[in-house]
């Protein structure tokens, strides 16, 4: 901080005599200044440690975050993380000044310190050590942490809705401590507080137009944007004619959190490059190798767009792979997001209904700005059409249902009741190890695994019990039964009927028990649209060599057609009923196979998992 001082203190010449005079005052003030801390200590430990101690000693142990201005004792020194913030009054100055004045003899040391002493009784220079003072401490002082988020009150009806369908004491626990007025007022008033110490420093004019002039005969505005090396601006452009118009503002790009380009507006210029009459490719090339500060020249867009609305985020499994850089249609294949069948997808934007914005996943840090993503309605467009033109068929005459061709699916976290366990469903080509892996569990925990008591309509043999071993039915009611849909699977062997009941399996769940079962892939969809709730694990065979080997070991030899076969049956069952699959098991080795069951079936007790979200409606 500036002063003023009389202008002959700075020009003034020192005479070379008092060279000896200046080192005895050094001296006396580094023997004063160890005799002042030796007394300070002295004092401090006589007056003031008995009566500071047994103060402290009476306040409780403080938690959490302590804000120094609401502290009201007098005489503590705040300090900082790496040292003491030593205050020094005016006073002590004006003393020290006065002291150092006895032990000098010389007119010319007189005349000096009497200019210091003049200097340090002036108004103005105590009022500036006084706002020195007042900035070191402030400086110095704690701050207190940055909000990591603004939306508590959202995120804890996400945990209860996480929580509602357990039973658990624990769980009840903590959402009735979540509804509490005071736990809901101390959430909404962090909100608050968070969400102004969150938002961004608002633009002004001056910040936001650079500068205002003519480009052309138009009036134009100019802005500047901060572009990272290899990350996209997070915009897509289109040609109207000559013109290249910004067509759309990706979240999370710099463009969308400048907030300074728009939907609309007319690129004129980039770093003193002229765009107007650029195709779309050259304004992606030349924006790819810049980085650093931007300077666009814009014509403003005309268009009055409604207020912004808070878009919902919705969350969706993908039935299909994608690929942007084989999409010809995608806005911007460096902004496409690539994903694979069976992927979670957040998606944050569904503004332009043929290319929604979304997250993957899992991968959320390592993607800096929302992805683009072919629209629903305008994938099964584009697949219908493909049907129709592999079938060869006129595309009025194409009697496909867009609702039949796999898109997306809405999905929900969902935990499992301890009370009530999802059934877990085996399912995979023959000699691929899921009976075996099956009747593993079933023999290694009995108290937490049980199979369905199948139904049949042939006669009961005399070891058997009815409703342990079968559901002795006439063929009437059976019939009757697969007529109302009460059958997950049934089947005709030499002339009897068989299969596994909704209620079967409902009564396993009921018993607290895990219901194990191995299905038919053509059983997947009437499971899936029970109550049930499965967790369906595919279990897949390695190679054709791996496989081969494994098979020897249980004493098979399978031929080499055997083999295609089962490996084709694999693509085909992934290629039909792949949707339906939660996750899969490739069996390369049966104990590794079975100890990566175990932990997925466990991995239901303690991890929500994504279930469609029709299930919880």
């Amino acid at each position: 901080m500036a002063v003023d001082c009389p202008g002959d203190l700075g020009t003034r010449m020192m005479p070379v005599r008092r060279s000896a005079q200046l080192e005895r005052i050094r001296q006396q003030q580094e023997d004063m200044r160890r005799r002042r801390e030796e007394e300070g200590k002295k004092q401090e430990l006589d007056l003031n440690s008995s009566m500071r101690l047994k103060k402290l000693a009476q306040i409780p142990p403080k938690t959490g975050i302590d804000n120094p201005i609401f502290d009201t004792e007098e005489g503590i020194v705040l300090e900082s993380p790496h040292y003491a913030v030593k205050i020094l009054e005016v006073e002590d100055l004006f003393s020290s000044l006065k002291h150092i004045q006895h032990t000098l003899v010389d007119s010319q040391s007189q005349e000096d310190i009497s200019l210091l002493l003049q200097l340090v009784q002036n108004k103005d220079f105590q009022n500036a050590f006084k706002i020195h003072n007042a900035v070191t401490v402030h400086m110095n002082k704690a701050s207190p942490p940055f909000p990591l988020i603004s939306s508590a009150q959202e995120l804890a009806q996400e945990v209860q809705t996480v929580l509602k369908p357990i039973h658990q004491k624990e769980g009840q626990e903590l959402t009735a401590l979540l509804n509490a007025p005071h736990i809901q007022a101390l959430l909404l008033a962090h909100d608050k507080v968070a969400e102004q110490e969150m938002q961004l420093e608002p633009i002004t004019d001056e910040r936001v137009y650079e500068s205002i002039g003519q480009y052309g005969g138009e009036t134009v505005k100019i802005v500047r944007i901060e572009k990272a090396r290899d990350i996209p601006l997070g915009a897509t452009v289109r040609n109207e004619m000559d013109s290249v118009i910004i067509s759309r503002i990706v979240k999370g790009g710099a463009a969308e959190k400048s907030g300074l380009l728009h939907e609309g507006d007319e690129v004129l210029e980039i770093n003193g490059i002229e765009i107007r009459g650029k195709d779309v490719n050259e304004v992606f090339d030349l924006l790819s190798d810049m980085h650093g500060t931007l300077t666009f020249v814009l014509i403003p867009s005309q268009q009055i767009k409604p207020p912004p609305t808070k878009e919902t985020v919705i969350h969706v499994k993908a039935h299909f792979d994608y690929d942007p850089s084989d999409d010809p249609y995608v806005p911007c294949r460096e902004l496409g997001l690539s994903f694979q069948k069976g992927d979670i997808l957040h998606v944050i934007s569904q503004e332009d209904p043929n290319w929604w914005q979304a997250y993957r996943e899992g991968d959320e840090d390592n993607q800096p700005l929302a992805g683009l993503v072919p629209g629903k309605s305008f994938q099964q467009q584009r697949e219908a059409m493909k049907q129709t033109i592999e079938e060869d068929k006129e595309p009025e005459k194409s009697d496909y249902d867009n609702e039949e061709i796999l898109t997306y699916e809405e999905m929900s976290l969902y935990h499992q009741p301890a009370n009530r366990k999802r059934p877990i469903i085996l399912i995979g080509p023959q000699n691929c190890g899921q009976n075996e892996l099956r009747q593993r569990l079933m023999n290694k925990e009995k108290d937490r695994f049980a199979s369905a008591v199948p139904h049949t309509t042939r006669n009961r043999r005399d070891h058997e019990v009815a409703g342990r071993d079968y559901h002795f039915v006439s063929r009437q009611a059976f019939e009757a039964d697969i007529a109302a849909g009460k059958f997950i699977e049934h089947g005709e062997f030499e002339k009897n009927l068989y299969g596994t009941s909704v209620d079967s399996v409902r009564q396993v769940i009921n018993s607290g028990k895990i219901c194990l079962l191995s299905l038919r892939a053509q059983s997947l969809k009437t499971l899936r649209n029970s109550d049930l709730k499965p967790y369906i694990i595919f279990i897949a065979p390695p190679s054709q060599e791996r496989l081969r080997a494994l098979l020897a070991k249980e004493g098979k030899n399978p031929k080499p057609e055997e083999l295609r076969e089962i490996i084709e049956k694999t693509r085909e069952m992934e290629q039909n009923n792949g949707h339906y699959f939660d996750t899969a098991i490739v069996n390369s080795d049966l104990d590794k196979a079975y100890q990566e069951l175990l932990r997925l079936i466990n991995k239901l007790d303690t991890e929500p998992q994504w279930v469609p979200s029709t299930w919880l409606r």
